[in-house]
């Protein structure tokens, strides 16, 4: 039997984009390999393209988190309670099934797009305020975190007055080092959701939350449902925003090459989803015995994803690690694949290639306020992205 390898996760020094140099060499010598967890398990790490993606399509594979080992958790920490009622990301059909179907008609390609103009109104005024404030500034906080903020806030009926309280819960929850932190911080968020999904119930208005309740879902349900969008909106786009424009200054050639061609918007995004992949890892566990590329994997083993590795594949994309915004990124991972792609992918493209073209025409001369080795990088989470993005102009 092949050796189990330890959970590759430090970056290589001076590559803020790049995946673990060692998950390219698994994947092009044993792009499937056991893998030691920390906790003991035993379970398989796998790094290609269409293996990741075979086994995101596979029903026999869950994200039930009670079923998954994470591979960095240590020995003695307490396991992953089940998915709380609503959160259809820890769930398999027919209980995700059934929120899915009631969520995919809140988030189409057509009522996203819908919300361009506002999107653009939005990110105008964060503009405007970026030069009244005058150079240097964070772009996290002052540009990245606001626009998609808002629009999700917009979006579900919150109000935006009590966003600071929601997203510090949000980002607490998804930057948390061990699973019961996570769980404490959403906690206190789907408290506060709880308490508008009983607001919007005596008070509907025109947004997705108050379309649910006419719906047959609890209000547990709908809390759930709420949390999780909420804390997925608040800050997955705003380190696509933040990442992204970092690494297009970075890239100089292709900063210009957007900045001119606007139209470039729509592949732009695509790639900058394939090339940094910020929801890096995925998580899975084998419900059956099932035989992936010759080798069995048994039933209660858990699997490692590695998108980022996968996005970064040779046999899938040429030149995987080279930034270039006129590929076809078509296929990338960077939403992840199967019935549990990113349901809010069309409002994050919205926003994304809204905001990164506006914000290279306002400051043509946008440019890092310190070294680029010096940009804080946020390497504990399940997100990738910066903590933060010194910006001058």
């Amino acid at each position: 039997m092949t050796e189990s390898v330890a959970f590759p996760h430090e970056r290589p020094a001076g590559c803020p984009f790049d995946p673990p140099a060692e998950l390219a060499e698994l994947r092009e010598q044993r792009p499937i390999t056991r893998l030691a967890f920390a906790d003991g398990h035993q379970g398989w790490l796998v790094t290609s393209h269409a293996l990741v993606r075979e086994v995101l399509a596979d029903s026999r594979f869950t994200s039930r988190y009670e079923l998954l080992h994470h591979p960095l958790v240590p020995a003695g920490s307490a396991p992953m309670p089940p998915a709380p009622v609503g959160d259809l990301s820890g769930m398999d059909a027919p209980e995700h099934t059934r929120y899915r179907k009631l969520l995919t008609g809140q988030f189409t390609v057509r009522r996203m797009r819908q919300l361009t103009g506002r999107v653009e109104e939005i990110t105008a005024e964060h503009l405007d305020a970026m030069q009244q404030h005058g150079p240097p500034l964070d772009l996290l906080t002052a540009y990245a975190q606001p626009i998609p903020a808002i629009m999700i806030c917009e979006v579900l009926g919150v109000p935006y007055a009590d966003r600071d309280t929601f997203r510090r819960q949000a980002a607490d929850g998804i930057a948390a080092s061990t699973p019961e932190r996570q769980f404490t911080a959403f906690a206190a968020l789907s408290e506060y959701i709880g308490e508008l999904v009983r607001a919007k119930r005596a008070d509907p208005t025109d947004d997705v939350l108050s379309d649910l309740t006419h719906t047959d879902l609890s209000d547990e349900e709908l809390t759930g449902i709420g949390t999780l969008l909420l804390g997925a909106g608040l800050d997955t786009t705003a380190n696509m925003i933040a990442l992204g424009t970092f690494a297009l200054l970075r890239h100089p050639a292709q900063l210009t090459a957007l900045r001119e061609d606007p139209g470039l918007a729509d592949k732009a995004v695509e790639e900058l989803m394939r090339y940094l992949t910020i929801a890096h890892t995925g998580i899975r566990a084998a419900l059956q015995d099932v035989e992936l590329d010759g080798h069995l994997i048994k039933q209660g083993e858990t699997v490692v994803l590695a998108a980022n590795a996968a996005n970064r594949d040779p046999a899938k994309f040429p030149n995987p690690d080279t930034l270039d915004l006129n590929r076809q990124a078509t296929g990338h991972l960077g939403f992840a694949h199967g019935i549990h792609q990113c349901i809010g992918q069309q409002l994050a493209r919205v926003e994304l290639r809204t905001a990164l073209p506006a914000l290279l025409t306002r400051f043509p001369d946008l440019r890092l306020a310190v070294a680029a080795e010096d940009v804080p990088m946020r390497t504990d989470s399940n997100v990738y992205g910066v903590r933060a993005l010194p910006v001058t102009f």
